[in-house]
């Protein structure tokens, strides 16, 4: 009986990140970020990447408790930003970093970033606080578009954009092949389906050119046309409507 009891309540037990994103505090990927970095405990111990909650257990965030009810009470209407982020704002959820996303926008609900835009480049951003569409946007698999202009620093070339098109292979591998347009001489258009961590500007380096600009301009069907630096809006129900069905087949995982 006790192993059928355990077994039982292993079946109903959910990944930790899950848990924590599901009552809407944060995304899963930055659940797993404030694990690693021991913000997390489960059961008044120190949580672990993997583990796993089952019924009854207890979580804290940065000391404040998550309970069960938390996470199965009626759920917030559910928020979709587009955001203008200037240079100099850091995409993350920690208020203790100095220039942070959240305590820029002042946001009066609990939001998150998807993905990330380096603090030296500006441009369009979502935030929400849908914890279930946030891997479905950033699986690269799934082939959804961000589309950038890049100013750098030396006159732009056929062997340039002929290689960034083709993929460049930097430290975390080969690049996917994408679409690269010359707009002027030094300055051209990149559409990636990828989010390493700095790769415009670490592809660039590969041919040994320097960013001295870069803007995101686009994000699957949403644009960055009529926001200025610093501001942000709600998505309409239609654009919602559009990325929900764009995501409709992807992953979550």
């Amino acid at each position: 009986m006790p192993g059928l009891i355990k077994s039982i309540l292993q079946d109903n037990s959910i990944s930790l990140n899950k848990f924590i994103s599901d009552t809407g505090y944060c995304s899963r990927r930055e659940a797993d970020n404030m694990i690693a970095k021991g913000r997390v405990l489960l059961n008044d111990q120190p949580a672990q990447l993997g583990n796993r909650y089952q019924p009854g257990d207890t979580v804290e965030v940065d000391g404040s408790l998550i309970t069960t009810a938390t996470a199965t009470k009626k759920k917030e209407k559910l928020i979709y930003l587009a955001f203008y982020k200037p240079v100099g704002i850091t995409t993350t959820t920690d208020e203790n970093i100095q220039g942070n996303i959240i305590s820029y926008i002042k946001y009066p609900k609990r939001i998150f970033p998807i993905g990330r835009l380096d603090k030296d480049s500006e441009g369009l951003i979502f935030l929400t606080n849908d914890g279930d569409i946030v891997n479905k946007i950033l699986r690269a698999g799934n082939n959804h578009e961000k589309e950038y202009i890049v100013r750098v620093n030396k006159p732009v070339d056929p062997h340039f954009t002929q290689g960034m098109a083709r993929g460049v292979r930097i430290k975390d591998g080969m690049t996917k092949p994408c679409k690269v347009i010359k707009l002027s001489t030094h300055t051209f258009k990149i559409i990636l389906t990828q989010g390493l961590n700095r790769q415009i500007r670490r592809m660039c380096e590969h041919f040994g050119f320097a960013v001295t600009s870069l803007q995101r301009t686009r994000i699957m069907n949403i644009k960055l046309e009529g926001l200025t630096a610093g501001k942000w809006r709600h998505l309409s129900e239609v654009e919602i409507g559009q990325i929900l069905e764009m995501v409709s087949g992807s992953s979550k995982t």
